[in-house]
């Protein structure tokens, strides 16, 4: 029998599977659904013109192509760009429709160049992908590049991995005081995040805050305005100790006898003091629908639910304050979640859509303004989306105001070429202690390296995963819920 080397499960790994594998797995994620879900949530463009609107439909991504001084079109290879400090990208297409007073044009429907995307190198999208070993030497190409970094205007630039709080999950710890104690989510859609909390003080009273109410609102009062009844509120307890809290909210709250209307009512006076009535109600109508718990739905059929699910984190409040539940750990790894490339390009990509809207909207409006005919294809300005993706990958800096995102690919040797593309960044102020963020924790164990980490202010707060480890690109959750739903189960 033949004697197994102790590294042959290693080499055997590292033959089989890249390295910076979930980087490019996460960027072609993008690419295939996560652009067009984009496009998809915001396909109408509604322009102060009556009885007009512009629909979107399929975004469409060709491979990298360069257009040259004449005019001629041809493929482009990431040593090329590199070489004549180029951007690495693919022209997007876009079919339009115009909508006339309700009605669509379908025969009227076309397709329109609207920008460009950087690719990142050996993606879907990049020619060197299938090309074999011998291919990559006689195009000039290094065979042994891991991929996974882009080429901007001829710099080669990484994406971080981002570590976060797993958003849409429920964390519940008590505050410094003691006294009270938090349960909040970060509830995340598309292009939105909203921290929801509900907290309960040493006496059981709980408060509900969420990013447009800071000071907190009564939790009765909102779920009287989501349309619970205080019996639907009582049931909801599993035990007695929970139906207590619940039964002394509803004792000491002025709303427990309002109708859901005047619940409304009562939240708008709240939020749009010395308005009118209709305003008041109609912003708290909006507050409710877009603000609390939006992952859960932003129409007025996923109140109930929501009031459902806050019960939920009151619940889980009273069951850490009364200590039969422990706080959870926000450092445990298991309450992280890691945004990659995808998921980067995913909130560029969607800021530039958005203003790439907005311009389409005021051309339109402008052209009309000067008696001339509208004509979508003369309203689109390629270069708006184009620079609003450019500007945070060379500068670094993301919409969410993070900075050193986008990092200038480090070419020292191969080692640290990998160590760059499997890099994690946490999101925490460096100038800060934030002692127990820094610390090396339990559950690091097989996915964090504990002991690659920069020296000085970024100790701890930049780490790298381990070699073996690798990140799931996730999935979307909607096909599941719909199955469960259809089984009864929820």
């Amino acid at each position: 029998m033949m004697e197994e080397k102790p590294h042959d499960i290693f080499e055997s790994y590292l033959k089989s599977t890249s390295l910076v594998q979930q980087q490019i797995d996460s960027y072609n994620k993008f690419i295939k659904i996560g652009a067009q879900k984009i496009v998809d949530s915001q396909n109408v463009v509604e322009p102060d013109i009556n009885g007009f609107a512009i629909k979107f439909g399929k975004l469409r991504i060709e491979p990298p192509v360069i257009i040259e001084a004449d005019s001629s079109t041809r493929r482009i290879l990431p040593l090329e760009a590199f070489t004549r400090n180029l951007t690495y990208a693919a022209p997007l297409y876009l079919t339009y429709t115009p909508v006339i007073s309700g009605i669509e044009k379908v025969d009227s429907t076309s397709e329109v160049f609207i920008g460009e995307l950087p690719v990142m190198v050996k993606s879907d999208l990049c020619y060197t992908k299938n090309m074999t070993r011998q291919q990559l030497i006689e195009e000039g190409e290094d065979p042994d590049d891991p991929g996974g970094y882009f080429i901007i205007k001829g710099t080669e630039r990484a994406l971080i991995g981002i570590e976060d709080l797993a958003p849409n999950r429920i964390m519940c710890n008590r505050e410094k005081s003691k006294k009270v104690v938090t349960s909040k989510v970060f509830s995340t859609t598309l292009n939105f995040r909203a921290r929801c909390a509900v907290s309960r003080d040493n006496l059981g009273i709980f408060k509900v805050t969420f990013p447009t109410i800071v000071k907190g609102i009564d939790l009765i009062l909102l779920l009287r305005a989501l349309g619970l009844q205080n019996n639907e509120i009582i049931e909801s307890a599993y035990n007695d100790e929970i139906k207590n809290d619940l039964l002394l909210n509803i004792d000491v709250s002025q709303a427990k006898d309002m109708s859901q209307k005047e619940a409304m009512l009562n939240i708008g006076m709240i939020t749009a003091p010395s308005q009118t009535k209709a305003y008041q109600e109609k912003r708290a109508e909006t507050q409710l629908d877009t603000y609390v718990l939006p992952h859960l739905g932003t129409t007025p059929d996923a109140r109930k639910e929501k009031g459902f699910y806050i019960l939920r984190m009151a619940a889980r409040a009273s069951l850490v304050a009364l200590g039969y539940v422990k706080s959870d750990d926000k450092d445990h790894y298991a309450n992280k979640r890691i945004k990659l490339a995808g998921d980067l390009m995913e909130e560029i990509f969607s800021t530039a859509f958005k203003a790439l809207v907005k311009d389409i909207k005021h051309h339109v409006e402008k052209t009309t303004a000067r008696g001339r005919r509208v004509t979508v294809r003369s309203n689109i300005n390629a270069e708006t989306l184009t620079n609003k993706i450019l500007y945070p990958m060379s500068t670094g800096t993301w919409p969410g105001g993070q900075t050193g995102v986008s990092q200038v690919l480090d070419r020292v040797n191969y080692i640290s070429t990998i160590s760059n593309l499997r890099r994690v960044k946490s999101p925490l102020a460096k100038k800060h202690p934030h002692y127990q963020a820094r610390d090396v924790h339990g559950t690091y164990i097989g996915k964090i390296c504990p002991a690659e980490t920069p020296e000085g202010v970024e100790v701890g707060l930049t780490k790298y995963l381990a070699i073996m480890s690798k990140v799931t690109i996730g999935a979307d959750n909607t096909y599941l819920i719909n199955k469960l739903k259809e089984l009864n189960l929820i």
